[in-house]
């Protein structure tokens, strides 16, 4: 069943507890400021050498495992795009006025109703049964977030999304179900390779698709995604800095099992 999404209202905004946090254990907010100055001017150098508009380059700032705190930091430094893995975690920092929240991580089917609920986007759509429930959840809140089918460019077991063999027929049944909701593509390349080829794969992809979207490139080598024409990149380290809270456990490398398994900074 196809999901209209034209005449959907928007979410209802609401406002949630303050989320402590532990300024000791985050950048200062100068630092943060700096960072994100730092990326700005990388982000702007590599499009112009690519030949391209700086302006065709949006950049999600991945605020994962960092405080709601550290959000703010950014928001008042101009950032107002945001990327979180977890569903669970991204509840205690969001909605916030002002700010646009991406589900960048593998997702749970059984999680699928609270990111429709509180996301502007989910960018891990990458499996029949993840439709099924978002498609659900959608009816159910009477709102639908932008949709990215995340491809696993490289093919590796450990990691989310449709395999590359499979992608194109995924592509076209979510497309004729979600309509202009979905509107790209997402990939994770292989650590160790070479990402230029993979990142030039989905930007192939997408445009046989007709898709506008392709969210590619992180902190390590969103240039060479920007060359190859990404027009989302997701900079968390780059931005924040490295940061592993006190109980945060990574996810486990489960497909499916947790609601993360993709190293997406």
């Amino acid at each position: 069943m196809r999901v209209p999404v034209a005449s959907m209202p928007k979410r209802r905004r609401f406002t949630t507890r303050a989320h402590a946090t532990n300024r000791e254990s985050m950048p200062h907010p100068s630092l943060i400021a700096q960072n994100l100055e730092t990326i700005r001017a990388r982000i702007a150098q590599a499009a112009r050498h690519a030949g391209r508009d700086p302006s065709g380059v949006t950049l999600v700032a991945v605020s994962k495992t960092h405080p709601k705190q550290a959000v703010l930091e950014a928001m008042m430094a101009g950032a107002f795009i945001f990327g979180e893995n977890r569903v669970q975690e991204a509840t205690k920092k969001f909605p916030i006025a002002g700010a646009q929240l991406r589900i960048i991580g593998g997702l749970q089917a059984n999680k699928a109703a609270q990111a429709v609920y509180l996301a502007d986007a989910i960018d891990s759509l990458d499996r029949p049964q993840l439709a099924d429930a978002i498609a659900k959840a959608a009816e159910k809140h009477g709102r639908l977030p932008e949709l990215l089918v995340q491809v696993n460019i490289g093919d590796e077991p450990q990691k989310s999304g449709v395999p590359t063999a499979e992608a194109d027929v995924f592509i076209r049944a979510m497309r004729t179900r979600f309509g202009s909701a979905l509107k790209g593509l997402m990939c994770i390349p292989p650590a160790h390779e070479d990402p230029a080829p993979h990142f030039r794969r989905l930007a192939s992809m997408a445009d046989v698709h007709g898709l506008p979207v392709r969210s590619m490139g992180m902190s390590g080598d969103f240039p060479t995604a920007i060359a190859a024409g990404a027009t989302h990149v997701r900079v968390g380290s780059g931005i924040f800095g490295e940061r592993s809270p006190p109980g945060y456990t990574p996810p486990t490398p489960q497909s499916h099992a947790a609601d993360n398994i993709n190293d997406v900074n």
